[in-house]
């Protein structure tokens, strides 16, 4: 399994973030992180990405423990976060060639470079700076920053959040296809998001794993509505 997260728990203050969270993510699984917010969804996934230290419990990427092998772990995670840090002042490959440096790529980074933007599809952008780009492809760039070194497990805070519906299908249908080489795990308050892209839908709410769920298929909305309302 790529990813286990075993009763993982975390206070800010006198503030219980996370309670005993557990749960696991395949090998080349895409699943959905959905719940209220402040219900601990972003604390999770910084955690897990090694970014954010739980104050009690394991997880375990690829058999690395986050706690005694951070920086291993971030080699081989991708992590968008909800509000995308870009520099607006930088053009995109340059930007990203300048990720890839920071991942210790080498003269393996033109190519890398190339190959992202081929993936992500920003072919016609890269030689603008990304403060041009619309939301969608800047959407797309962070992505293409979180994947450039090839990262076994993706991280995904709310992806598609302001998006037009057009942007929305387009980044969709990009996660469908990074997913088919990679494990993913994505936050999100749209239920019908869950349903198109994930047979795994986790909910979480103040701070608990309240349902946790593989369907053999792809799930209807209506069982998500229950799944959420039951437990938020």
């Amino acid at each position: 399994m790529s990813v286990i997260i075993q009763n993982i728990s975390k206070s800010y203050n006198k503030n219980q973030a996370l309670n005993a969270v557990s749960f696991t993510v395949n090998d080349n699984e895409i699943a959905a992180f959905i719940g209220p917010n402040g219900a601990g969804k972003s604390t999770t996934l910084k955690i897990i990405g090694g970014y954010l230290m739980p104050d009690s419990g394991e997880v375990m990427i690829n058999g690395l423990n986050i706690k005694e092998r951070s920086l291993e772990v971030k080699k081989i995670t991708g992590y968008l976060p909800e509000n995308n840090p870009l520099y607006p002042e930088m053009y995109v490959k340059e930007y990203l060639e300048y990720v890839a440096r920071i991942y210790g790529l080498g003269k393996k980074t033109k190519q890398a470079v190339e190959k992202v933007i081929e993936a992500t599809g920003l072919e016609a952008e890269y030689r603008k700076k990304i403060g041009q780009l619309s939301k969608g492809y800047r959407q797309r760039v962070g992505l293409a920053r979180s994947i450039v070194h090839n990262p076994s497990v993706l991280l995904l805070d709310e992806p598609t959040t302001g998006l037009d519906p057009g942007q929305l299908i387009e980044i969709r249908n990009l996660i469908t296809e990074l997913g088919k080489t990679r494990s993913i795990l994505f936050s999100t308050h749209n239920l019908n998001e869950a349903a198109t892209l994930c047979k795994h839908i986790v909910v979480i709410n103040k701070g608990n794993i309240v349902a946790d769920k593989l369907f053999e298929d792809v799930p209807e909305s209506g069982e998500l509505e229950k799944m959420f309302t039951s437990g938020v």
